[in-house]
């Protein structure tokens, strides 16, 4: 893969977004939060999902300018009807509304319903942990279904992710996972690139287990998290992340919405305001400790804490370019020929 500078692909990116009629501020937030996922290995949520935003954009599905809806709010919890504004932009300001109510309440909440994408939820927790907090970030799209219930072979509802991130003394805990097997973009980019996946991960249209991402194009499914032996496990979680999510932001599937977007859960808690700093670091300290010391398997590579592979990727692609997806630089290419616009060379 070729490398990228970052700078400069955040540049092409926030002048992308803005050609095609995103706010200033709006388009920064869609260009760093979209290369944050290439940034972190989340290739399939990172700059791949930029043409299309901006076709979104341009199609009236999403909206470039303007402010959510305050739905209802107290000192620790709101509700926006984010009225289909980007959602990397409504999701970073969410969290500054959290933080700032955690700050002083201990925890502050935002729901956000009929929000726009908001792309890898990975890409937001580490400026959080860095300020010393914890992140829980979840979100579900109510407008369309990709996961069937356990037992069942119809789509419901969709991978359903669930973020985290929280600090330790040698840096921050990152979790990214969603409540199916595998995702969309995943099983998009498998059908075109004609590969079967490694495991059963989906099951077609009589609710056969199957490795072959074509079934999902034919009434297939995606398995709950868990596959074929424990996807109860999964399917209990994906219904949680709803209740979390629609339930909450008081929109969702039961008023068969229509076009691409999500329901949104952020929640960020001050560790100062429960046990103290110093003891939560000790104890997350003393965790990461205990999985790097355990014993690998024979063989295997010594256990990790989620986020590190992510983080190390990341500080790579900082010092040395970032390695797009061999199918990005060419959509990149063909929107800055749409725009009018120079994209940055590989080197």
């Amino acid at each position: 893969m070729a490398r990228y500078q970052v700078g400069a692909l955040r540049h092409f990116a926030t002048q992308a977004c803005a050609a095609a009629g995103l706010e200033p501020e709006k388009a920064r937030a869609v260009a760093e939060v979209l290369l944050e996922g290439d940034l972190m290995g989340h290739d399939t949520h990172g700059l791949a999902l930029l043409t299309p935003y901006l076709d979104a954009l341009l199609s009236g599905d999403m909206r470039g300018s303007g402010e959510p809806e305050v739905v209802s709010a107290t000192a620790v919890a709101q509700t926006w009807d984010g009225r289909k504004l980007p959602g990397p932009w409504l999701v970073r300001r969410a969290i500054g509304e959290a933080e700032a109510a955690s700050a002083s309440l201990g925890i502050g909440v935002v729901s956000i319903g009929r929000c726009h994408h908001i792309g890898c939820l990975a890409a937001y927790g580490p400026p959080v942990a860095a300020a010393g907090r914890m992140l829980l970030l979840t979100c579900s799209d109510p407008a369309t279904g990709s996961v069937a219930p356990w037992g069942g072979t119809r789509r419901l509802y969709t991978p359903n992710p669930l973020a985290a991130a929280w600090p330790t003394p040698a840096g921050p805990v990152l979790i990214d996972v969603s409540m199916s097997v595998t995702t969309n973009g995943m099983t998009g980019r498998k059908r075109a690139e004609g590969q079967l996946f490694d495991h059963e991960v989906l099951l077609d249209a009589q609710g056969t287990p199957t490795r072959d991402p074509n079934a999902f194009w034919a009434d297939g499914t995606l398995m709950p998290l868990g596959g074929v032996e424990a996807g109860h496990k999964g399917f209990a979680l994906g219904l949680l992340i709803e209740v979390l999510t629609s339930a909450l932001a008081g929109h969702g599937r039961a008023d068969a919405p229509t076009g691409w977007g999500a329901s949104v859960l952020v929640m960020v808690i001050d560790p100062a305001r429960f046990g103290g700093t110093a003891a939560f670091l000790r104890e997350t300290g003393w965790m990461a400790d205990a999985v790097h010391a355990n014993p690998p398997k024979p063989g295997g590579e010594a256990p990790r804490l989620p986020g590190e592979r992510a983080m190390a990727r990341r500080a790579q692609a900082m010092a040395e370019g970032v390695a797009l997806h061999p199918a990005i630089p060419p959509a990149l290419a063909r929107l800055a020929q749409r725009f009018e616009l120079e994209l940055p060379a590989a080197g």
